[in-house]
């Protein structure tokens, strides 16, 4: 099982996500997203926690292809903050769109390689682009990345789940 979940924010991404994994015992759920000290973020993720089970894992890392090699049950929420954590991380947010896209390409790339040799994966990310268009570029280059990027681990998965008001359209 690959499963990729899609959605808007609040839309219950997670949740669902959560429940695809709830047969498994020992889940390593990954964070990838950047660092915060706001304390509305930092609420959100003690939320996440506290629906989890304690026998569950939860590992912080950017590094999906070494996520992706770890033994068991996977849990990746989500890819949205997973880009956002590298483009802070290699400051790309105002680097040349090219230069941009080929280190996302990249990473990627090897992500997509190492996630089509493993099974029982389920990835969360945000579901963007259908709205207006950004008036800043930082939104605009968001938006044009997650676009690939979602992409790039559907193709990889064997399926994708759409989740709006909470209710869930397999695609």
């Amino acid at each position: 099982m690959r499963i990729l979940v899609t959605g808007g924010v609040r839309s219950g991404k997670s949740r669902h996500a959560e429940e695809l994994l709830a047969r498994h015992h020992d889940v390593v759920y990954v964070a990838p997203g950047p660092a915060s000290d706001d304390p509305d973020w930092a609420a959100r993720i003690a939320a996440h926690r506290a629906r989890r089970p304690t026998s569950w894992t939860t590992v912080e890392t950017r590094d999906l292809v070494a996520a992706f090699r770890r033994p068991g049950a996977l849990l990746v929420d989500c890819l949205g903050t997973w880009l956002t954590g590298v483009l802070d991380e290699r400051e790309l947010w105002d680097a040349p769109v090219q230069e941009v896209t080929a280190v996302v390409d990249g990473l990627v790339a090897d992500a997509v390689a190492a996630l089509r040799e493993r099974s029982d994966v389920v990835l969360v990310t945000n579901e963007v682009g259908l709205g207006v268009v950004p008036a800043h570029r930082s939104g605009r280059l968001f938006r044009d990345l997650l676009g690939g990027v979602n992409q790039a681990f559907g193709a990889a998965c064997g399926e994708v789940h759409l989740v709006v008001a909470g209710r869930v359209l397999v695609l």
